[in-house]
């Protein structure tokens, strides 16, 4: 994958008061560098940055190939913590949502039987179809929503061990 800048300050995030390898990048570099990467195989990522020689000769350009890895290394951890709190809220609501479902069994039973004929039947398997959907949050959380969060933090573990290289020029 290749950049192609003027200057190393289009790398990284404008009003971030920082030295270069501690910055955010600039949101446009991290959407093209990620949009790239996911396109490509499982692969080892390089990324060749091409700027003018008097930006490769600056001391801070020493330090771009860090600070991208750092970038994304830390962007990994932080959906690291994202996935953490998602499957902390997944077992809380399968918590409820069971406990729910385990209540509109009982009662579903207990005023089905009260009731008795058609009415009894329709609160049994009315409050048997609530149970269920008490739990349609932590079953979707479990079977689908950590998937593209994990996907992603593959993504960024991949970038924070990229080869980054400068390639001076004109």
């Amino acid at each position: 994958m290749e950049l192609r800048i003027h200057d190393i300050g289009q790398l990284f995030h404008n009003l971030d008061p920082l030295p270069y390898r501690e910055r955010d990048l600039d949101e446009r570099v991290e959407e093209y560098v990620v949009g790239w990467a996911g396109e490509m195989p499982n692969a080892p990522i390089e990324i060749l940055v091409h700027l003018p020689a008097a930006q490769a000769e600056r001391e801070d350009a020493a330090h771009i190939g860090d600070a991208i890895r750092n970038y994304f290394a830390y962007r990994a951890e932080v959906i690291g913590w994202e996935l953490r709190d998602l499957f902390r809220v997944g077992r809380a609501s399968l918590g409820v949502g069971l406990a729910v479902l385990a209540v509109a069994v009982v009662l579903g039973r207990i005023l089905g039987e009260l009731l008795g004929g058609y009415l009894g039947r329709v609160f049994d398997e009315g409050l048997i179809i609530l149970g269920w959907v008490a739990n349609w949050r932590p079953i979707q959380i479990f079977l689908y929503d950590w998937q593209p969060l994990a996907r992603r933090r593959r993504l960024y573990r991949r970038l924070a061990e990229a080869s980054v290289r400068l390639s001076p020029g004109d």
